[in-house]
């Protein structure tokens, strides 16, 4: 059971939350979607460092689905709760946090990335990753940002180092890190080539701006690839896929190109011709972003406030909802996930 009470304090709104336990969404045991439920469990307390965020909405992701199956456990000391990203309301503040000195104050509304403990009433979050809902945002939209977003800055431009007059090829482009992808390279000047599962997404993907979507169930990522940029090659691949994609990516690089490998849809292994790396100059590389330490991720969102917060509030970048359920049909919001049938986010809405 949860109270909430408002009041006014010397520096304004204050929101005072007493609580036993609250609602989040469960795992009874490792399985498919039907071993989610909602049930009560103990309210967060924020740590040093960290806010309460009275959660409105959550995002699913891919990861959610392989913690639910019991395939990838959350980092040491994270919450054994799914969600990686949220939009609320700050309530409260733990120790030694200085919000004003951050531009915040209680009961501001932000969008969080989390190591997990989304899918729930309330979520801990350090300050330093909360960002604020952009200005017409709603919730839902908010909180289909932080994971994204995050992911596409770190692995596309940190560490694939896109740089001007690059192209951009992003393995999956109908998936929530794909239609973020497409529209923040797109912004920054660059041309993007897409894959997708069908012909209707390879137009959703070009409708968001993706100059040219390939469909891999029938044609050829790589010759497409190499007939597109007059023989070249592209700079950079965005690869959530991986396993024996990574040979046939190294062929359609451009000399110099980098692959930046997120996910292993396909498999952890794949046989590749060594020689490519000394005669073209190849990187593959790849990064895991939920166990970052909070300095890491808070570089990313400075960044992310600065340069793409900005194209969010104009208009320029759109967030893309495929659907939204309540938090007690999780099950069947992560049915939907793996049915690959959407385009864009899918969403919790929490109450």
């Amino acid at each position: 059971m949860i109270w909430t009470i408002f009041a006014w304090g010397e520096e304004g709104l204050i929101i005072l939350v007493f609580a036993m336990s609250m609602q989040a969404v469960l795992i009874s045991t490792p399985g498919d979607a039907t071993v989610l439920n909602v049930g009560p469990v103990a309210l967060p307390v924020p740590a040093a460092g960290e806010v309460l965020i009275k959660v409105h909405a959550a995002g699913l992701n891919r990861l959610d689905i392989l913690q639910r199956q019991g395939k990838y456990p959350p980092p040491p000391g994270a919450s054994e709760i799914l969600g990686l990203d949220v939009a609320g309301e700050i309530v409260s503040a733990g120790p030694g946090v200085d919000l004003a000195a951050k531009g915040f104050k209680i009961g501001d509304a932000v969008c969080a990335l989390l190591q997990g403990g989304g899918y729930a009433q309330f979520a801990a979050a350090p300050l330093d990753v909360c960002l604020p809902v952009p200005k017409g945002f709603t919730m839902v939209e908010a909180a289909s940002l932080p994971e994204t977003f995050f992911t596409v800055w770190s692995n596309v431009f940190q560490r694939g180092h896109l740089s001007a007059g690059e192209t951009l090829l992003v393995q999956g482009g109908s998936s929530g890190i794909g239609v973020s992808a497409i529209q923040i390279a797109k912004q920054l000047g660059h041309t993007v080539w897409v894959t997708a599962g069908s012909d209707e997404k390879c137009r959703a993907c070009e409708a968001l701006g993706a100059d040219r979507g390939i469909n891999y169930r029938t044609e050829d990522f790589a010759a497409v690839v190499k007939e597109i940029s007059g023989g070249r090659g592209v700079d950079v691949i965005l690869d959530m896929v991986a396993g024996d994609y990574v040979p046939r990516e190294m062929n359609c690089l451009a000399d110099d190109g980098r692959i930046v490998i997120i996910a292993l849809q396909r498999g952890a292994s794949a046989p590749i011709d060594l020689s490519q790396f000394l005669r073209r100059r190849l990187t593959v590389t790849g990064s895991g972003l939920r166990a970052r330490d909070v300095a890491f991720k808070a570089q990313i969102a400075r960044e992310l406030l600065t340069k793409v917060w900005p194209l969010l509030e104009s208009g320029k970048i759109k967030p893309v909802i495929y659907k939204s359920f309540p938090m007690a049909e999780a099950t069947a919001a992560h049915q939907l996930m793996e049915s690959s049938d959407h385009v864009g986010k899918i969403m919790l809405q929490i109450v």
